[in-house]
């Protein structure tokens, strides 16, 4: 049985533009350990979103296959699917989308909370995570009073909050300086790979991809990975 947290096996997905059929992805197999980290790099408009949809369940592909810890998920419905996802899978995006009323700590005890965490349990574990971040002194703070950088840091605190098998993050650096997007990339990296977690980046940027334990190209609807 395979070890991975995250396989596609044979994916397609196709959409239709007025009387034409785009076939963005053509019979995908990607597999995704536990602690390893993968790049997804592609241009603009190759489907790299639409893979990363496919993969936390946000989308169903046309056929193939989508397992997460050797769960099959094409015959759950749209609930058990939101479960699922909410328990087994944790976001990261390039707009942070932490909730603008609440502050750090409680950005990160929601999540917790929605899948019936205690709430004393949640908050415990809400501000571990987010001292591991180096925030220690931002808990109380709203996303407002938080930079770039420690706003990342925070949705990245909140992605791991579940304990989740797999993290997506889509262009996680992408709306960051350099030196920012290192400290970030240099974050996401460690630690997911401490927690046993996989990790599925989508990005345009080769240094952030170079720290990746893997690289793999998306284009013409076909994945392939770089030596």
């Amino acid at each position: 049985m395979s070890r991975a947290v995250l396989s596609l096996k044979k994916v397609r997905k196709a959409y239709r533009q007025g009387n034409s059929r785009l076939e963005v992805l053509k019979g995908i197999n990607l597999d995704v350990a536990p602690s390893e980290s993968v790049a997804l790099m592609a241009p603009s408009g190759a489907g790299k979103t639409t893979l990363l949809q496919i993969a936390g369940l946000l989308d169903r592909p046309d056929e193939g296959d989508v397992l997460l810890s050797n769960k099959n998920t094409a015959d759950r419905n749209d609930a058990d699917r939101s479960i699922f996802r909410s328990k087994h899978i944790g976001f990261v995006f390039q707009f942070h989308c932490l909730l603008p009323e609440f502050t750090a700590e409680e950005n990160v005890i929601l999540p917790q909370r929605i899948v019936g965490t205690n709430k004393l349990l949640a908050r415990d574990k809400a501000r571990r995570l987010l001292e591991m971040m180096g925030l220690q002194g931002r808990l109380n703070h709203r996303p407002s009073a938080l930079s770039g950088g420690e706003q990342q840091r925070v949705a990245i605190a909140r992605a791991l909050a579940n304990d989740p098998k797999l993290i997506l993050a889509d262009e996680p650096t992408g709306n960051l300086d350099v030196t920012t997007g290192k400290e970030v990339a240099d974050i996401l990296v460690s630690r997911v790979r401490e927690a046993g977690v996989g990790v599925l980046v989508a990005t345009h940027n080769p240094e952030f991809a170079s720290r990746m334990d893997r690289i793999v190209h998306l284009e013409g609807g076909i994945l392939q990975e770089l030596s």
